[in-house]
C-alpha cells in the first residue's frame, strides 16, 4: 500500500472509516516533507513508490534480508499481488545452513555470522522457496524482534569446536547437530502452511507469488574491474562469491533514477560510517564539502538542518574510498522514491529497517552525492534498467 505524504492527508477524508480500519495494519507511516523539526530542508516528492510497513532488525546484522525482502514486497505490489509480508527469518534460517557448510569447507577461513548480501535472498527463493511472515516467525515464543548475539556466538563456537577434528576427521553428524542448535533458537522452518485459506509449500508459494529470481541483478561502479563486465564484489559478507555488473558512476545514477521514476524500487547497499550519515537522529544522509571532523557540535548540527554545498563526487573519489577501506559494506536499505529540496538537489527516499522511531517514521532522505560516494552495490529488476545501458551490460 502506497505510503502517504503529510500534505495529502486531507484526501483520506473521503475514505470510509471501515476501510481505514481494515488497512491500518499495513498502511505505511506518513513521511514528512522535511527531515527534522525546525529543519530548513523542504522536500518536494518527485516519485514515491509503494512499500510495506517498516520493520525492525533489532539486535541482528540482517539488514541484507530485511531490505531485500522489502524490495521483493514492493515488487509484488507493483505486480498487482497486493500487500504481502514475507518472512525474513525463513531466509535467514536457510542461509545459516549454507554458511555453515561454506565455513566447514574452508576450514573456518571465511566469514560466518548473520551478515549477507541481497543475492542471498534471491538464491534462497531459488533453493528453498519463500513463505509469508504468518507462516514462520523464526523467534522464540514471546519475542517479536530478532536478537542474534547469543545464537551467533553459540553457532560459531560449535563450528570451531567441530573443526578441531578430535577424531581426526569431521564428525558425520556435524550438520545435524548444527541444524538442531539452529532450530532450537529459531524453530524449524515449515514444510507446508496455509495462506488465505489455501495450502502451500515454500516452493509453491514462490510460484504463486510469481517471483522470478532471474529478473534481479546487482550493479556497482568501480574502476579496478572493467566496465560492462561482471566481477565478484570483494566484501566479506559475499560468502557466495556472487558477481555484480560494473558500470560507470553516472550510469549507476541513471539506473537508479530510471527504476524509481518507472515505478520500481531499488535495494541499496552502502557505507554508513560517514559523519554525514544520520538516519536516526536527523533522518538524512549528506556528503558536505566542508570537513565535518573539524567542526564543533553546533556546526555539525547545523549541517543537518540547513541545505549545504556538498562534495562533487567523481569515479576516482569513489574508488579511493573503496580501496583504502573508508567505504565498507555496512548496511542494506531500500530506495522507494525520489525527492528534491528547495534548491533543486535530488534526494532519495530510503526505507530503513531500524524501526519507526526517527522523525521520518523509519524513512530518511539521502542526497545524491552521498549515494554516489558511498554506494557499494544495488539490486534492481533488470527490466528497470535503461535499454541502452542494458545492451552495454549484455543483459
Amino acid at each position: 500500500m502506497k505510503k502517504k505524504i503529510w500534505n495529502s492527508i486531507a484526501l483520506m477524508a473521503i475514505i470510509s472509516s471501515s476501510v481505514i480500519a481494515q488497512q491500518a495494519a499495513t498502511t505505511q507511516p506518513d513521511i514528512p516533507l522535511t527531515n527534522k523539526a525546525g529543519s530548513k530542508y523542504q522536500f518536494t516528492i518527485v516519485k514515491d513508490n509503494g512499500a510495506t510497513s517498516v520493520k525492525n532488525q533489532f539486535h541482528s546484522g540482517t539488514c541484507w534480508c530485511f531490505s531485500t525482502q522489502s524490495f521483493l514486497e514492493s515488487e509484488l505490489m507493483r505486480m498487482g499481488k497486493g500487500t504481502v509480508n514475507l518472512s525474513q527469518m525463513f531466509v535467514i534460517h536457510n542461509m545459516y545452513l549454507l554458511k555453515a557448510k561454506n565455513y566447514m569447507r574452508y576450514m573456518g577461513k571465511v566469514n560466518f555470522g548473520d551478515g549477507g548480501e541481497p543475492h542471498d535472498v534471491i538464491n534462497a527463493v531459488k533453493l528453498y522457496g519463500i513463505v509469508p511472515s504468518s507462516a514462520y516467525a523464526g523467534m522464540p515464543e514471546g519475542m517479536d524482534k530478532p536478537e542474534f548475539t547469543e545464537m551467533d556466538n553459540v553457532l560459531h563456537a560449535m563450528l570451531d569446536a567441530m573443526l578441531k577434528l578430535p577424531e581426526g576427521h569431521l564428525n558425520p553428524n556435524w550438520f545435524a547437530a548444527f541444524q538442531g542448535a539452529l532450530d532450537g533458537y529459531m524453530g524449524k522452518v515449515p514444510t507446508d502452511f496455509t495462506y488465505e485459506g489455501k495450502s502451500y509449500t515454500p516452493m509453491t508459494f514462490a510460484k504463486y507469488l510469481g517471483i522470478n529470481p532471474d529478473d534481479y541483478v546487482e550493479v556497482t561502479s568501480f574502476t579496478h574491474h572493467p566496465f560492462y563486465s561482471k566481477f565478484i564484489l570483494e566484501v566479506s559478507d559475499n560468502f557466495e562469491n556472487a558477481e555484480a555488473y560494473n558500470v560507470p558512476l553516472d550510469e549507476l545514477r541513471q539506473i537508479t533514477n530510471n527504476a524509481i521514476t518507472n515505478g520500481y524500487t531499488v535495494e541499496w547497499g552502502a557505507d554508513v560510517s560517514e559523519p554525514g550519515f544520520s538516519a536516526r537522529a536527523n533522518s538524512i544522509a549528506i556528503a558536505p564539502e566542508a570537513d565535518m571532523g573539524s567542526m564543533t557540535a553546533a556546526q555539525k548540527d547545523s549541517m543537518f538542518t540547513n541545505p549545504i554545498t556538498e562534495k562533487k563526487i567523481t569515479q576516482e573519489m569513489r574508488q579511493t574510498a573503496f580501496d583504502n577501506l573508508a567505504t565498507t559494506d555496512d548496511h542494506g536499505m531500500q530506495i522507494t522514491g525520489l525527492a528534491k529540496d528547495q534548491t533543486g538537489k535530488e534526494f532519495y527516499i530510503v526505507k530503513n529497517s531500524w524501526g519507526t522511531q526517527n522523525y521520518c517514521n523509519g524513512y530518511f532522505y539521502v542526497s545524491q552525492p552521498y549515494y554516489l560516494y558511498k554506494t557499494t552495490c544495488i539490486m534492481v529488476n533488470k527490466n528497470s534498467i535503461p535499454a541502452d545501458i542494458r545492451k552495454k551490460m549484455g543483459i
